[in-house]
C-alpha cells in the first residue's frame, strides 16, 4: 500500500472523529509532509515518540470547524505526477496549495513556484 495516502487517511479520518490528535506511523517523509501542513496552518503541531517510532499530530479547530476541509493524495504508486516549476497547479485560488517532493525536499506549491523547483506533486490541501 501507499504509506503517505494511509497517513493522510488516518488525518482525515481523525478530523471527522473529531479528534484532538491522532497517531501516524513514523517516516521521515511523514514527518516532512506534516510540519510542510503545520507551516500551512492546517494543523497545530507534531511530535515525535522515539520509544514507540510514532508521530503524534494534533489536529486544528477553528471556531469548532477543521481547519482542514480536504486532503486529498495526487501521486501514488501507480501513477507518479511530476510537474515543472511553471506548470505547479493552484488550488482553489491560492485558499488551498500542492505538497511538492523536490531535490531540495518537501516543499509547498508557492515556495517551489518561487525556487523555480518541479517534483512530484504529492497531495493537494484546502
Amino acid at each position: 500500500m501507499d504509506p503517505v495516502a494511509d497517513a493522510l487517511t488516518i488525518i482525515r479520518n481523525g478530523y471527522l472523529a473529531r479528534k484532538q490528535t491522532v497517531s501516524i506511523p513514523y517516516s521521515r517523509l511523514k514527518e516532512a509532509i506534516v510540519k510542510k501542513i503545520i507551516d500551512l496552518g492546517f494543523l497545530d503541531s507534531v511530535a515525535v515518540s522515539e520509544n514507540e517510532r510514532k508521530l503524534e499530530v494534533s489536529l486544528r479547530y477553528e471556531a469548532g470547524e477543521s481547519a482542514l476541509h480536504s486532503i486529498k493524495t495526487v501521486s501514488k504508486p501507480s501513477l507518479r505526477v511530476y510537474k515543472a516549476s511553471k506548470k505547479i497547479p493552484k488550488v482553489l485560488s491560492g485558499r488551498g496549495e500542492v505538497i511538492l517532493s523536490t531535490s531540495k525536499g518537501i516543499l509547498a506549491g508557492a515556495e517551489a513556484r518561487k525556487a523555480k523547483l518541479g517534483g512530484e506533486i504529492l497531495l493537494k490541501v484546502w
